[in-house]
C-alpha cells in the first residue's frame, strides 16, 4: 500500500496574509511558484512509480481538499501524471484547512493580540496549559479536531485498501497532512507537537503491507520561493504573480 501525501503549492497566503482578507481562506489560489512546485512534484511522483516493479504498479486514486489551493494543486498534478495511472479522483471535506475562527485571516499574532484581546489572550492560556495540539482559536478548529476528522476520512482509504485499491494520493493541507500521518502511523500527540508541517508542494510517502511496519519518507521536498526566485525570473523575466482561478 502506498499513499502519497502532497501539500498544495505556494499560495498567494503564503506570501501574503492580506490575501485571506481578499479572497477568502477557501478561495487563496496557487502563486506562479506554487504551480512550479506542484509541476515538479508531480513528476517527483510519476518518476516513482514508473520505476516499480509491475507487479507493484496500481492505480492511484486521487483525494483532494475542497479548496481552491488543493483544487489547483490536483489539476497541476493530473497533467504530469500519465492518465493510465489514474483512477478516480474525488474531493472530499474532511481534508479542508484547519479552521482558525476569529484568526482566520489574520495570521499575525500582534495583530490577533490588537484586534480581538481578550479572545488571545484566552487562546494563548489554552495553549500554555493544554498544550497547542488541544487549543481551539475562538470559533475555531483545535489541531485535534482536525485529526479527528481526518481520522474518519482515514476510513475510507483503508476500506478501499480492503478492495485491492492500494495506492492513493491525497492533496491538503499542512496541519490535516501530518494529521493523516499521525493517525495512519499511530504516531502520539507527542509526535505532532514536535513536528513541522511540510513545506508547498513537499510529497511525504507512506508505504507497507499489511504483514509488515509502515513507514514514511519524505519523497521529495520542494525548493521554496526565495531559494527559486532567481530561476524565475531568468525564465520568465517578472515577479511572481497569482494563477487564475479555476472553478473545477
Amino acid at each position: 500500500m502506498r499513499i502519497f501525501l502532497v501539500r498544495h503549492g505556494e499560495s498567494l497566503g503564503n506570501i501574503d496574509d492580506r490575501a485571506y482578507q481578499q479572497f477568502g481562506d477557501h478561495n487563496v489560489p496557487l502563486t506562479e511558484w506554487g504551480h512550479r512546485q506542484v509541476l515538479q512534484a508531480g513528476q517527483a511522483i510519476a518518476t516513482y512509480l514508473k520505476a516499480l516493479p509491475s507487479a507493484d504498479l496500481r492505480k492511484l486514486n486521487v483525494w483532494y481538499s475542497p479548496f481552491l489551493r488543493t483544487r489547483q494543486s490536483k489539476d497541476i498534478l493530473l497533467e504530469v501524471l500519465p492518465a493510465e495511472f489514474i483512477d478516480d479522483v474525488r474531493e472530499d471535506y474532511l481534508l479542508r484547512e484547519q479552521d482558525f475562527g476569529l484568526f482566520t485571516e489574520i495570521y499575525d499574532h500582534a495583530e490577533q493580540r490588537r484586534k480581538f484581546p481578550d479572545e488571545f489572550e484566552k487562546w494563548a492560556r489554552l495553549r500554555n496549559n493544554n498544550g497547542k495540539f488541544y487549543a481551539r482559536p475562538p470559533d475555531g478548529e483545535s489541531r485535534a479536531d482536525v485529526a479527528q476528522r481526518v481520522r474518519l476520512f482515514l476510513q475510507t482509504v483503508m476500506r478501499e485498501s480492503e478492495d485491492g485499491k492500494n495506492n492513493t494520493i491525497i492533496v491538503g493541507h499542512g496541519v490535516t497532512n501530518r494529521a493523516f500521518e499521525m493517525n495512519f502511523l499511530h504516531h502520539p500527540v507527542e509526535w505532532f507537537e514536535r513536528s513541522d508541517n511540510p513545506g508547498n508542494a513537499d510529497v511525504t510517502l507512506i508505504e507497507g503491507r499489511s504483514s509488515e511496519d509502515y513507514r514514511s519518507t519524505l519523497l521529495h521536498k520542494s525548493v521554496d520561493r526565495l531559494q527559486g526566485q532567481e530561476e524565475l525570473k531568468e525564465a520568465y523575466g517578472t515577479e511572481l504573480t497569482v494563477l487564475p482561478k479555476t472553478t473545477n
